[in-house]
């Protein structure tokens, strides 16, 4: 009976894919509520189980592919190809909604701006410092620190290997976790206990999973106001990334 259930699993890995992410969605959302008391946002527990699953997956079978080398789940190559990568972010952007970004106002608009600006510089920095010479490398690696889903977009529209790929993930992972349990601390010293502040936070952070439950933690209504500005973060990083960004760092680098 169990070969069975392997061969036809096998046969149909697309559907097993879907079960494996959603058993692994249930499981990290499980470990947020009761481990981190929501602290922790389930996404990103996800997100590093997904790396660490990844590891494994390439170091046991010799393979550069992760998990997409075992047979059994080759499926989830499909799910994290490029094609549902670029219907998640039209997706993303086709669910901002204008009306909701006047409503920040120019405050709103001008931290949206900074952020991304600053959060990419920091992170090109970095990897300068860790000896990326390349626009290429140095471009996703920055994005990555924008946001973990804006990295991975930028890298394959520029031509990024998938080491560097994962590193911006890493990036992004660990800026989203430090947003999340950071912002319950620091807010009293920025004041972040009003709707104005909290457009301008989720601005100037952007990771939507990182503000939404930082703010939680804080205070439950200013949530939908950090939503707002950091809805369109992510869209607006996969727009300027592999754009204007990448741009720039040719035309900053020597050569």
């Amino acid at each position: 009976m169990f070969e069975s259930l392997l061969l036809v699993s096998t046969k149909y890995s697309l559907i097993t894919g879907f079960a494996v992410i959603g058993f692994t969605m249930w499981v990290s959302y499980w470990l947020s509520a009761k481990l981190t008391q929501g602290r922790i946002h389930g996404s990103a527990i996800a997100i590093l189980l997904g790396l660490t699953m990844a590891y494994f997956g390439g170091l046991c079978t010799g393979g550069s592919k992760g998990v997409v080398n075992v047979p059994l789940l080759s499926g989830i190559g499909l799910l994290g190809g490029s094609m549902l990568r670029d219907f998640a972010i039209v997706a993303t952007g086709f669910g901002v909604k204008i009306d909701e970004l006047k409503r920040a106002g120019m405050a709103g608009v001008t931290a949206l701006i900074f952020g991304i600006f600053s959060s990419f510089i920091v992170g090109a920095v970095v990897a300068v410092m860790f000896g990326y010479t390349d626009a290429v490398s140095i471009t996703t690696i920055g994005a990555g620190a924008i946001t973990y889903i804006v990295g991975p977009v930028t890298g394959a529209a520029i031509g990024a290997s998938s080491e560097v790929m994962a590193l911006s993930i890493a990036a992004g992972l660990v800026k989203s976790i430090l947003v999340m349990v950071a912002t319950p601390f620091v807010a009293p010293l920025i004041r972040l206990n009003n709707p104005r502040t909290a457009i301008i936070f989720g601005g100037l952070m952007g990771t939507s999973s990182g503000v939404a439950a930082g703010l939680a933690a804080t205070d439950a209504k200013l949530v939908p106001y950090g939503c707002i500005t950091a809805a369109f973060y992510t869209a607006l990083g996969c727009l300027l990334g592999p754009s204007i960004l990448f741009i720039a760092v040719r035309a900053i680098l020597p050569g």
